[in-house]
């Protein structure tokens, strides 16, 4: 049928009919762009002269800064090993064995790669995992959560890979999780309903993101209220205390880091991310993920603070995983051009800027080196994440199924978009590599984003690519 379409012959781009895109057009009203948006095309992941390169720390840490950020890079890319040597006890369940393997585009510390490193780790050491269905060589990096498991609601991370097999692993004998029935491998779509998937969020400038005020989010989030309003857009709070931001059930304070801001910290996110996706216990989460006999490398926690006689302290893995994410320098953009310019100006005029806001301003913040005194590096800072680090409603066509917090099935912290040019995948689930089909899927019955993806559509074929090129430029 569509050889026959004529839009199918517009311009040299791809042109993908779907059930879903057609819905989500008619629910926002708009037909009459199609062409426009036929023409504009995503020119795909920028290139640097980084890339590949040593990760660059922010500028201007001292010397102490310095140390710890190379020690905490040091191990961010350490292959951890059930037993033996220095490693602190894979499994008995993972996803990866490095932090450094999910976080590699474009350099160490960003996000997912193009050729999926798991598919070497599934047999690591011995094992003998499967690889399943949703880890393609060309497909993202993803882990793997269950809506429900034996009729109640579950939500959590049933890790892919089990240490069953590997020569460090005598004795231990589990079963990966059942993800059958398969989907699609590249975008993970049409499988298990019951099975949903997040791919790994960059951690360059995370330091940045740490470092903002909650009366600088809350002051945004108060911030054109009237445009707001009129297009839909509304922060809403992963809090169950209420409140207008996502905030922490303990403090009250904002969280801000992971796809649904259900991290408060650096090394909270590190501590999780280190028990969770690598099965190592820590100071953090003390417990085993599976207590399974003869599956245990080392005692819990496997990572903590190392004393030694002389009484020097040595850092845990995962607060040395803090400090690396802390002191990483935020994503270079490439030099403005008259295309980028103008494409600013109408990301900002469409309603883009709404959630994604363009910078925010650190406070006074340390970073590690010092007890009291603040990081010029961290402190006084324009932090131009592109994000308002609110959650906010996607709609049914983005929904995971997922409740963390008080942040629902269908919200999303607003992603920040700086590094955006060079990500090779897009949307929490990595569902696509097009920047524009990832704007068209912010459209859906119950999102916030529905006005101005209408607005985007409704631009000429060249603004569009305009406002493609500026997203690819950051």
């Amino acid at each position: 049928m569509c050889e026959r379409h004529p839009m199918c012959k517009v311009g040299t781009a791809k042109w993908h009919i779907r059930t879903g895109l057609r819905l989500s057009l008619l629910m926002v009203g708009v037909l009459a762009p199609l062409a426009a948006f036929a023409q504009a095309q995503d020119p795909g992941v920028r290139k640097a002269a980084s890339d590949g390169g040593s990760p660059p720390s922010l500028a201007g840490l001292t010397g102490d800064e310095q140390t710890f950020f190379h020690d905490g890079l040091t191990r961010f890319q350490n292959v951890e090993t059930v037993s033996g040597g220095t490693n602190n006890g894979l499994g008995p369940r993972f996803n990866s064995n490095q932090c450094s393997s999910c976080h590699q585009q474009p350099f160490v510390g960003g996000s997912s790669p193009a050729a999926n490193p798991l598919i070497a780790v599934a047999s690591a050491g011995g094992a003998t995992n499967q690889v399943p269905w949703f880890i393609a060589p060309n497909g993202p990096v993803r882990e793997a959560r269950f809506k429900t498991s034996n009729g109640a609601p579950d939500g959590g991370v049933h890790d892919i890979f089990v240490i069953t097999g590997r020569s460090d692993a005598i004795g231990c004998r589990i079963a990966q999780p059942v993800f059958t029935p398969a989907g699609n491998p590249v975008t993970g779509q049409g499988g298990n309903p019951n099975v949903i998937f997040r791919i790994p969020t960059p951690t360059m400038g995370a330091g940045l993101i740490e470092a903002i005020p909650d009366s600088a989010i809350l002051a945004n989030a108060r911030a054109n209220a009237a445009a707001k309003q009129g297009s839909g857009v509304s922060g809403h709070p992963n809090a169950i205390q209420g409140g207008n931001v996502n905030r922490s059930g303990n403090d009250g304070t904002i969280t801000r880091f992971g796809w649904k801001a259900q991290n408060k910290s650096l090394l909270m996110f590190a501590g999780e991310a280190y028990n969770v996706e690598m099965g190592i216990s820590n100071q953090l989460f003390p417990q085993e993920r599976d207590e399974t006999p003869g599956c245990q490398g080392y005692p819990s926690p496997n990572d903590y603070v190392n004393f030694s006689s002389s009484g020097a302290a040595v850092l845990s893995d995962i607060e040395a995983f803090a400090d690396f994410m802390r002191m990483l320098a935020p994503p270079a953009p490439a030099t403005p051009t008259a295309s980028t310019q103008h494409g600013n100006a109408l990301f900002a005029s469409v309603g883009c800027s709404l959630c994604h806001t363009p910078a925010l301003t650190t406070g006074k913040a340390i970073a590690s080196g010092s007890a009291t005194l603040p990081s010029g590096a961290l402190s006084n800072q324009q932090a131009n994440l592109f994000s308002d680090l609110l959650v906010h409603h996607m709609g049914v066509g983005l929904a995971d199924g997922i409740t963390q917090g008080a942040a629902g099935p269908d919200e999303f912290r607003t992603a920040p978009l700086w590094g955006v040019g060079q990500r090779v995948f897009f949307l929490h689930d990595g569902r696509t590599s097009n920047i524009i089909t990832a704007i068209l899927d912010h459209a859906g019955e119950g999102s916030e984003a529905n006005r101005v993806v209408h607005n985007f559509q409704g631009l000429s074929a060249a603004d569009q690519q305009d406002l493609i090129n500026f997203l690819r430029s950051l």
